[in-house]
């Protein structure tokens, strides 16, 4: 009896440091990031659907991204998408796999599971990955962004207790942007080569997607499991994507719904999202 009120006032505590957890802590600023620049995308083409409707001189543009109701040539910076018809396929695999799959799954899951326990599972995981984004601090030279890096973890492995609440979230200097591999080449001045979609990873470049290698490198789950049978670390995998995304059901949706053209949206906020990570 003793061990289960012992539990019961742990699992109590836990959920109390989370409740105190600002929302949106971990991982959230380039989804809201994508969002303002889905806002912005949205209010340039009510202007220029305006000003077409009194231009009857329309000229034929060369360059696929010239003719993008995204693309501002002073205020967004493109990669090349000479894969563009493949990466379509991809983009919608992703899309019907998000609805038909993710969603319904993450639906019933965050109905069984309350938000405070789902937000314990992101948060730990978050800080789990703590050597890969260290080291690419390191690697990029950010000396000040590593010691906040080192404090946030010790924070909330301590004070957070093993990572389960995000007490560093409450000094805003201690929650720095992530970093990884496709923002350390772009450091060190690889470019970004060719835009991909690529199926379930989602948005990514040539670059980005070599940096996948070294993220997986200094990932400890990828330790901690690689001898392991090979469904487990995929299982880890798909229970963190199902968690991370019954917490945010509808961001999605909501960006799909401010685009036109959802494909050339996604892509043009993503390279912007990643422009600014790497200048972070």
């Amino acid at each position: 009896m003793k061990k289960l009120i012992s539990l019961a006032a742990i699992m109590v505590l836990f959920v109390v440091l989370c409740g105190h957890t600002p929302a949106g802590a971990f991982r959230e600023k380039g989804i809201i990031y994508l969002a303002q620049q889905t806002g912005d995308s949205a209010d340039k083409q009510s202007g220029t659907a305006m000003d077409e409707v009194s231009d009857e001189a329309a000229i034929d543009d060369e360059d696929e991204y010239d003719d993008d109701e995204y693309a501002d040539e002073e205020e967004v910076e493109l990669i090349p998408d000479p894969l563009i018809e493949i990466n379509t396929v991809f983009y919608q695999f992703n899309d019907k796999l998000y609805f038909w799959l993710l969603k319904p799954v993450a639906r019933v899951y965050g109905f069984i599971i309350p938000e405070e326990f789902r937000s314990v599972i992101r948060n730990v995981f978050y800080n789990i990955r703590f050597p890969g984004r260290f080291i690419n601090c390191l690697l990029q030279g950010k000396g000040r962004k590593a010691g906040a890096e080192f404090t946030s973890f010790f924070l909330n492995s301590t004070i957070g207790i093993l990572g389960m609440a995000n007490a560093a979230s409450h000094w805003p200097h201690l929650d720095p942007s992530p970093e990884d591999f496709g923002q350390t080449f772009a450091v060190w001045g690889v470019g970004s080569g060719a835009y991909l979609m690529l199926p379930v990873f989602g948005p990514s470049s040539f670059r980005d997607g070599l940096g996948l290698i070294g993220d997986a490198l200094t990932d400890p789950i990828f330790w901690a499991t690689r001898n392991e049978e090979f469904w487990v670390p995929l299982a880890i995998r798909a229970g963190e994507t199902v968690n991370a995304t019954s917490l945010r059901i509808g961001e999605y949706e909501a960006l799909k719904e401010a685009a036109i053209d959802p494909y050339v949206m996604i892509r043009n906020a993503w390279v912007q999202n990643r422009i600014k990570l790497i200048a972070e």
